[in-house]
């Protein structure tokens, strides 16, 4: 695995040339299909989501969307989506269980959108319902953090069976720079929050947050995206060929037990 530091792991994850998921997306899945909207609001372009086969399994995928230039994150506002992105993955989860096809979550973001339209149509009730009703879906849900997982925002997408992480990914209840923000009241100790807080995926991987570390080429996967991707691939054929074959009862019943067990705490 590779010995970087948190801060320069940073740096790869935000490197423009990382591939996001308008590349993954192809790459992985044939006949991907996207969808709309949340049905209450309207569409975000923060949040993809539609049905796609995974070899030769439908599957449904929810992604959340980094833009490469200006322009591309100004239509996906900058990964940071509003509550009828969160709304819009709900439809989709409930759809997916339905039909009983598995669901791919793939997470890169820097947070949830916090401008007032947001809290104005219940950015937290978005969030708090996801993470009330992925609990217990009864259909397998993989996760994948591919660069960023910020706070909420990426956890409303990460209530999952497993949780995977690219090599150079992070896990964060908060970014360096506003954990820095709230213990020295200086947003320039970003470096040093960013190594205090032990969000890479070795760290997550000791916690039993992060199930599966997915290697990433020699320089990240902006090196070698079809290698990247290829990975990703390998992995989720394996994870969903597993999670299929569990009984939906056991599969709730794990996925609770997961997150029961997360953190420390006495009483």
């Amino acid at each position: 695995m590779s010995n970087l530091t948190a801060w320069e792991r940073m740096g790869l994850v935000h490197d423009k040339n990382r591939p996001t998921v308008n590349d993954y997306i192809p790459a992985i899945f044939t006949r991907f299909m996207e969808f709309h909207g949340d049905r209450y609001y309207g569409d975000d372009a923060a949040i993809i989501g539609g049905i796609g086969y995974l070899s030769d399994t439908a599957v449904t995928v929810i992604a959340q969307v980094k833009g490469r230039n200006l322009e591309e994150n100004k239509k996906s506002n900058f990964s940071m989506p509003h509550p009828e992105g969160y709304r819009k993955a709900l439809r989709l989860a409930k759809q997916a269980e339905k039909f009983h096809r598995p669901i791919i979550c793939l997470v890169d973001t820097p947070g949830a959108y916090c401008g007032i339209e947001a809290e104005e149509r219940g950015q937290g009730e978005a969030i708090a319902r996801n993470l009330y009703e992925f609990m217990t879906l009864k259909t397998p849900v993989i996760s994948v953090v591919l660069g960023e997982g910020g706070s909420g925002g990426a956890l409303a997408l990460a209530v999952c069976d497993e949780l995977a992480m690219l090599e150079n990914a992070l896990y964060s209840v908060i970014s360096p720079r506003g954990a820095a923000s709230i213990l020295w009241k200086d947003g320039s100790k970003e470096r040093e929050a960013c190594e205090i807080l032990k969000i890479t995926a070795e760290d997550l991987t000791r916690f039993g947050v992060c199930d599966k570390i997915i290697k990433e080429p020699e320089g990240g996967a902006q090196n070698a995206p079809e290698q990247a991707a290829d990975s990703i691939y390998e992995y989720l054929v394996e994870a969903v060929s597993r999670l299929k074959a569990v009984d939906s009862g056991e599969l709730t019943e794990r996925r609770y037990q997961k997150f029961r067990k997360i953190g420390m705490f006495t009483e």
